[in-house]
């Protein structure tokens, strides 16, 4: 194994072993390879729920919510993306929000009593696509300055009365179709603007699902899996904890590929995990090119400590932000 700059070690941390791709690409273990927006859910550490803005290797900006509402209901930063003009449009379970680099609130939808929101992604400037969960649950397209629900589709659901895992992620695609991972009903599911199937991938429980470039689905489940599906069904690429035997992974939440043709993984640990104190040491994020060898392992729990992993969005990649900063 090649030696690692001490550097490089103290940003991944003591207590996390690096596997041998890590060793064998540049030592790219911390905040300093990419600028990059990030939350994740459930840390239950601290009163407060935070977004992260990384830029040059530190925070240059961040957003606190408290744990818990005013109604003592707790909330879980999942989804979050930057728009062009600095303002981030972000879920909470609790509702959606947009928030503006000096930190006022310009768009807010609360969740109604007993459904929760996870998956928020901006379309164009002016609408936003929620995804409720509850009974019903439903997809609305929603203009920001009126409320306006310019769509609203159900979707169908198992059990609509345990809405906490019906979805995290439901996307609109270049072609106006809606891609929806059905957490609790193992598959994802490509509908039309009328709410009609169109496509569906039977897998086993779907967190995020994104479509490629090349028309692929790029889907995250079945614990610490990750695997691209083309239109009649075939797995063309894949990815999991078996190939990094010396990284422990958690749960795969979102996926992204990149312009490069790299893969970034957010490896979410708080349920398997069950003390807070083993978190640090453990891999947050993992990019692995498609050869899977892993060119960045961050492993950032001090000065800053990022908390768990739901979502990142790369601000460098130049991807359009308006469509969620997915390829799609």
């Amino acid at each position: 194994m090649m030696n690692i700059p001490l550097l490089a070690l103290a940003a991944i941390g003591a207590a996390a072993p690096l596997t041998r791709a890590v060793a064998d690409a540049p030592a790219d273990t911390g905040l300093s390879r990419h600028a990059f927006l990030y939350t994740g859910e459930w840390d239950h550490r601290k009163a407060t729920q935070t977004i992260f803005v990384v830029r040059d290797g530190k925070v240059s900006w961040s957003y606190d919510i408290p744990i818990k509402d005013a109604d003592g209901v707790m909330q879980e930063l999942g989804d979050a993306t930057m728009l062009p003009n600095g303002n981030i449009i972000f879920c909470r379970k609790t509702g959606a929000s947009e928030v503006t680099p000096d930190k006022k609130i310009v768009w807010d939808l609360a969740a109604p009593k007993g459904s929760e929101i996870h998956s928020v992604q901006p379309i164009g400037p002016d609408r936003v696509l929620v995804t409720q969960n509850g009974d019903p649950a439903k997809l609305m397209v929603i203009e920001k300055a009126t409320g306006k629900i310019e769509k609203e589709i159900t979707l169908p659901v198992p059990y609509p009365e345990r809405p906490h895992l019906q979805f995290r992620r439901v996307r609109q695609t270049k072609e106006g179709t809606f891609l929806a991972a059905h957490l609790d009903d193992r598959k994802v599911v490509e509908y039309d603007q009328e709410g009609k199937e169109l496509w569906s991938y039977a897998t086993k429980d779907p967190w995020s699902a994104s479509r490629l470039d090349n028309g692929n689905t790029l889907i995250t489940g079945d614990h610490s899996n990750v695997i691209e599906v083309d239109k009649q069904g075939k797995i063309v690429w894949q990815f999991s904890g078996k190939d990094v035997p010396d990284i422990q992974c958690f749960i795969f939440q979102e996926a992204r590929r990149l312009a490069n043709g790299n893969t970034v993984i957010c490896n979410w640990c708080p349920v398997d995990l069950k003390d807070p104190e083993k978190w640090p040491g453990s891999v947050q994020v993992l990019e692995v090119t498609p050869a899977k060898k892993v060119v960045w392992a961050l492993s950032q729990w001090k000065d800053p400590d990022l908390g768990p992993a739901s979502s990142i969005q790369l601000l460098d990649d130049g991807v359009v932000v308006e469509t969620g900063g997915l390829q799609q």
